[in-house]
């Protein structure tokens, strides 16, 4: 069994509580991932129940396939972005869940894998891609885009003070060299700043590389198309929890929320996002940025 496959669930004992699955509903885990959430809703929803799994990272849904394998026949998976979300449940036949949970951000399972190229510490191809069949990868997008797309996609997605100066490197040490690699960016991206590494409570390229991760997979536009898709895939009464990793996706799972209880939608049941606290930040660190916020639909 793979380690990534054995990952443990973000905020899991939160998720349950605030889902609260029951035999025979019907629950979309809109992020399998691992299946670490899925895992825990399965055990709670059968018999009778069903789990919709989505992703749209092939691996992924191997993984939680071989991992949710006791509950054979309680659960599918469906290997596309979860902004079809309507269209998946209706392929599905499903008018309405009861549930459905969003873990978001790039995957234990993604981070891990050297050559899918979302990591900073392991050297990998440019790549970033959830979706492995899609054309557009990181490669792509920084030795194609223009310095002003670069700028703009570095300070929006990424929140990097230095923007300017980190796409202005990037396009002088293009013009030279194809940038292929993520220690190639990586250097380039230390070279650009007027600190030291050793200033950096993160490592100084994260930001940036997080914004281009999110422009290659459309992260943002795909969550809030999802999210808006919430009043006509829930029933009555059933619960969305979002998990997030940084001030941009809890932006838009906050605004939609309360924008759906301005309507009559929905009853927001956190007025502050949960966060991981104590034993679960030691032994996860992933944990220790998460928030999660939780709508009811009524």
């Amino acid at each position: 069994m793979e380690k990534s496959y054995l990952h443990n669930p973000v905020l899991l004992k939160e998720v349950i509580d605030f889902l609260n699955p029951a035999p025979g509903q019907i629950i979309v885990d809109a992020t399998i991932g691992g299946a670490g959430h899925s895992e825990q809703i399965l055990r709670r929803i059968t018999p009778g129940g069903m789990l919709i799994g989505i992703d749209r990272d092939e691996e992924a849904l191997r993984l939680a396939s071989e991992r949710l394998r006791p509950f054979e026949g309680s659960f599918k998976l469906i290997n596309k972005n979860f902004k079809y979300l309507k269209e998946i449940l209706k392929d599905m036949g499903v008018s309405k869940a009861n549930g459905i949970v969003f873990d978001l951000g790039i995957s234990s399972i993604q981070m891990e894998a050297w050559q899918r190229g979302f990591s900073i510490k392991n050297d990998g191809p440019l790549d970033m891609r959830m979706d492995r069949s899609q054309n557009l990868t990181a490669k792509d997008l920084v030795n194609r885009f223009r310095e002003t797309e670069l700028s703009e996609i570095i300070r929006d997605s990424g929140e990097e003070r230095f923007y300017r100066r980190i796409a202005k490197r990037i396009v002088e040490e293009r013009r030279h060299k194809e940038i292929s690699t993520t220690a190639e960016l990586s250097d380039i991206i230390l070279r650009s700043l007027p600190y030291s590494h050793n200033k950096y409570k993160i490592h100084p390229a994260t930001r940036t590389f997080q914004a281009i991760r999110i422009k290659v997979n459309d992260e943002l536009g795909s969550i809030q198309e999802a999210l808006n898709a919430l009043p006509e895939a829930l029933e009555k009464s059933a619960r969305c929890c979002v998990i997030s990793f940084h001030s941009l996706e809890d932006r838009i799972a906050k605004n939609t929320f309360k924008e759906f209880k301005a309507m009559g939608l929905f009853n927001v049941l956190t007025k502050k996002p949960v966060m991981a606290e104590g034993e679960e930040v030691v032994s996860n660190p992933r944990s220790r940025s998460a928030k999660l916020r939780a709508g009811e639909r009524l």
